[in-house]
């Protein structure tokens, strides 16, 4: 009761609210060894029961009309989700039902039935490497023991941040170096199929667009980034039969990941808003297409609420030109 309490102080009804958006991107069946503070179904659980105590949920899209009127709930929230994991529908979508609640699900639509992203790729071949050690020399990184899950664990913890902010050909190149040099046979089934994807928005969760192909838009020309941005949206469209009006920014760090002129785009392409994932709480005047995510990782119950009281006092309104 008193962090609800709180969470209404902070956060009361009318132009004074302001919204968290919780972001999430997998919901695990069990906990995974290579990355033992990912989401599993228990703690995504037992998340949403907090959520559901202390906040006024509501479907993304509803919530940023009413934070633009004015008339949000006292302790408003949305719950998000990031790329369209299979895992989303298999066990988040069960949770979410259990507890009421509704979600948002930003989908890459090139990795839809079958499809795997890059970091999957990277993740997957060192867990199942059939090797003792690769050479990563193109990286920088020098030869890496895969042996032991904690040496996949540290092998993946210098491989992941040296391969993300490549241009989008290097990338690939390197991923394609990995996956050589692992030798491992890799999932086909980590995405949403399609039908997956449908069954979702026939729960009456709400889709959105996240580009094609994931690209770090920053390092993308202008008619790549527009190309990816509009194509997404255009594929749900056909996919769903209905209009999607959110987009989410790929890794979402303004400056780093996306810039202005990606802003620009999605408000050219007819988005209503786009979420970012740059900390805080959104008020009145926060840029609706620089809208700020964040999650609290902690496990415990007064942890896990004070971050999230720690958020809502962090109120980014957006990066001007």
């Amino acid at each position: 009761m008193i962090l609800r309490a709180a969470c209404s102080i902070l956060s009361p009804a009318g132009p004074k609210a302001r919204l968290s958006i919780f972001i999430y991107h997998r919901v695990l069946e069990n906990a995974d060894p290579l990355f033992p503070d990912e989401v599993d179904r228990v703690r995504f659980d037992q998340s949403m029961r907090w959520i559901s105590e202390w906040f006024t949920v509501l479907p993304l899209g509803e919530a940023v009309t009413r934070l633009s009127q004015g008339n949000l709930p006292a302790r408003a929230a949305s719950i998000t989700f990031d790329d369209g994991y299979a895992d989303n529908y298999l066990h988040a979508l069960p949770i979410l039902q259990r507890h009421g609640l509704k979600a948002t699900f930003f989908i890459s639509t090139g990795f839809l039935d079958g499809g795997r992203m890059w970091n999957d790729s990277v993740i997957e071949s060192v867990r199942n490497a059939t090797v003792d050690r690769i050479d990563c020399a193109v990286l920088g990184l020098g030869e890496l023991a895969v042996e032991t899950v904690a040496e996949k664990r540290a092998a993946l913890e210098r491989i992941i941040p040296a391969v993300k902010h490549l241009q989008q050909a290097a990338r690939e190149d390197a991923v394609q170096h990995i996956m050589g040099r692992c030798r491992a046979r890799l999932p086909s089934d980590l995405m949403l199929t399609t039908a997956q994807l449908r069954a979702l928005h026939a729960a009456d969760m709400e889709i959105g667009a996240h580009t094609v192909s994931h690209p770090i838009l920053a390092n993308c020309s202008d008619a790549d980034a527009l190309r990816e941005m509009g194509d997404s949206r255009d594929q749900l469209q056909s996919i769903l039969g209905t209009r999607v009006g959110l987009f989410a920014y790929p890794n979402g760090k303004f400056g780093r990941d996306y810039r202005l002129e990606h802003r620009e785009m999605a408000r050219r392409l007819g988005f209503d808003a786009a979420v970012s994932t740059n900390w805080g709480a959104n008020a009145q005047a926060t840029d609706p297409f620089q809208l700020n995510r964040f999650t609290p990782w902690d496990r415990t119950r007064l942890r896990f609420g004070l971050r999230t009281l720690n958020n809502l006092r962090s109120t980014q309104t957006g990066s001007a030109g």
